[in-house]
């Protein structure tokens, strides 16, 4: 495997453990939340997979965007299954994308962050992408604890 490869698996393996919490989590939770400045269950969902997009396009330019459109940004969040639809699609284009990249870009191109304070390299945003995921599947048990339900089993 080379790093373009082991990128790609850290990535769809972090999201597959994501999706397996998601999925266990019944509709009518979508909308609790531990307190009022909290986000929702159904908000991390969101929030995971359209910070998926927004990394994809920071990445195709090289750094920040200031007047991006997140798909359906606007759109209530209605049902876990809808969700997960919209995050696989988006998941993948960005897939296909991370697929298309060199290794010689990984340590070559820097993506200038810094309206929000920091610079890195290309195979850096990759692995703080998958960082990112793996946070909110930790603060998404969290929440199913809190709530007492069930936690799925995501060290397989």
């Amino acid at each position: 495997m080379n790093a373009i490869d082991l990128s790609i698996l850290n990535l769809k393996e972090t999201r597959r453990r994501s999706e397996k919490l998601w999925n266990s989590l019944p509709d009518n939770f979508l909308n609790w939340k531990p307190d009022h400045e909290a986000m929702s269950f159904g908000e991390m969902i969101r929030h995971v997979w359209t910070s998926t997009f927004y990394y994809h396009m920071i990445l195709k330019n090289n750094g920040s965007i200031n007047d991006i459109h997140i798909p359906y940004d606007d759109e209530p969040i209605t049902c876990v299954k809808k969700e997960i639809e919209l995050a696989q699609s988006c998941f993948a284009d960005f897939i296909e994308y991370v697929q298309s990249i060199s290794i010689a870009e990984l340590d070559a191109r820097l993506i200038d962050r810094s309206d929000v304070g920091y610079q890195r390299y290309l195979g850096d945003m990759l692995l703080r992408i998958a960082y990112h995921d793996a946070v909110h599947a930790g603060q998404f048990l969290q929440y199913l604890r809190m709530v007492d339900l069930e936690r799925p089993l995501i060290w397989d």
